[in-house]
């Protein structure tokens, strides 16, 4: 039994969440052969799978993704959004796992739950911290995924973006016409025999599947703007453009430019590192007089076996150090690439977060000239004329207080 059918009713007249050169090629595969050939799988591509690495999982949204595989999977290297979740789920339940790194290559699919998907993702952020990777693709409904996750890392020649809907009608009454074919149907109710493959598209048909296209295109976008903190304005600015490496940070899309194993090594130094409300809780215990509403300790309960908390305290200011010197170059590149170098030391002393920074950078440049043009103005090697005197403690005990 061919698949042909399924598979086609899933491409046409449906909207699709994926980048036009994939869609281009699984056109060029399916048109061919809707008269009746069979579809030639090839041999099981090798897939990567899940894995855990010192504390991470490495959760894989490869290929082209899909709501149901409907045993198309193995043959056609498909990756379904209830996998997707099926191993995020286990990852969140897992105690031995404390951070999850989603490996993301792949063009987009289908627009049908990948909401759901993401919003799953962005809620389970509360759990434990999510990162993913754009390694090398993460276009539309990929780029969904991607949106979902705290920190986005973008590889060297990666990209991101594609936040677009597109969809596709198939018509072949020219060809069954010349082969001298054609189909009668008899229907009941105006619409049911909309986009039909057997004859042109009508206006009406048009129309409907135009108002499909932009009701999933409000999804996507508003969905990106909430994910991201970026203005919904500035998301439908790209006009489903492909954006690749500094472009992608400099409108907002991606975080870092990083490898797979930047990432990894990152997430695993986050998730090993104690939490402040670790050492208060640490140093209520060694010192409970100092918290009327907790009894007394019995020494005996194991308090010879907690970390030095001293060197802990070293460990954090050593962190705020490494954050607020991040901090720093991050706001230095932005400003950098929006060719407004000198802007950086007001920002840096305001401690004014990388977000919002952003987010001025993008709405001043937007006042000169469009947008949707900002990537292709900003310059590729400005540089700051000198390099800023920064008191790190100073500026991370401002983003602190800025936080809370």
């Amino acid at each position: 039994m061919t698949l042909l059918p399924h598979i086609a009713g899933r491409v046409f007249d449906a909207p699709l969440l994926i980048a036009r050169a994939k869609l281009d090629t699984i056109l060029g595969v399916l048109a061919p052969r809707l008269r009746g050939e069979t579809l030639p799988f090839g041999a099981k591509p090798t897939m990567r799978d899940y894995e855990v690495r010192n504390g991470v999982v490495i959760i894989p949204v490869v290929g082209t993704l899909v709501r149901r595989t409907v045993g198309l999977e193995a043959q056609s290297g498909l990756t379904s959004y209830g996998l997707i979740a099926e191993r995020l789920d286990a990852a969140l339940s897992d105690n031995a796992v404390k951070g999850i790194l989603l490996d993301i290559d792949s063009p987009g699919g289908e627009a049908g739950g990948v909401f759901d998907l993401a919003d799953k993702i962005f809620a389970a952020r509360k759990i434990k911290p999510i990162w993913a990777v754009a390694n090398d693709e993460a276009f539309s409904a990929a780029y969904a995924i991607a949106a979902a996750a705290d920190k986005i890392y973008l590889s060297r020649t990666g990209g991101v973006g594609s936040i677009g809907v597109i969809a596709v009608h198939f018509d072949q009454s020219v060809a069954e016409a010349d082969a001298g074919i054609k189909y009668t149907a008899v229907f009941a109710g105006e619409h049911k025999n909309d986009l039909s493959p057997h004859e042109p598209l009508s206006d009406p048909a048009r129309a409907q599947l135009q108002a499909e296209v932009d009701r999933v295109y409000a999804l996507f976008t508003k969905s990106v703007a909430r994910m991201r903190g970026i203005d919904l304005s500035a998301v439908k600015a790209t006009e489903a453009a492909l954006y690749f490496g500094e472009q992608s940070l400099a409108v907002g899309l991606a975080d870092r430019i990083g490898t797979m194993g930047d990432a990894l090594s990152d997430l695993t130094k986050k998730i090993a590192r104690p939490s402040t409300t670790t050492i208060r809780r640490m140093e209520r215990k060694e010192n409970p007089m100092t918290e009327n509403t907790q009894p007394a300790l019995d020494m005996d309960s194991g308090l010879e076996s907690l970390p030095d908390l001293a060197a802990l305290k070293a460990d954090l200011k050593e962190e705020a150090r490494t954050e607020a010197m991040a901090y720093v170059a991050e706001v230095t590149e932005l400003c950098q690439l929006a060719g407004a170098p000198d802007k950086a030391a007001a920002f840096v002393a305001k401690a004014v977060p990388a977000a919002e920074v952003r987010k001025a950078l993008l709405e001043s440049r937007a006042a000169q000239a469009d947008a949707t043009a900002i990537a292709g103005q900003i310059p590729a090697d400005t540089t700051p004329s000198a390099e800023p005197k920064i008191d790190t403690a100073a500026i991370y005990a401002a983003r602190n207080k800025k936080g809370n």
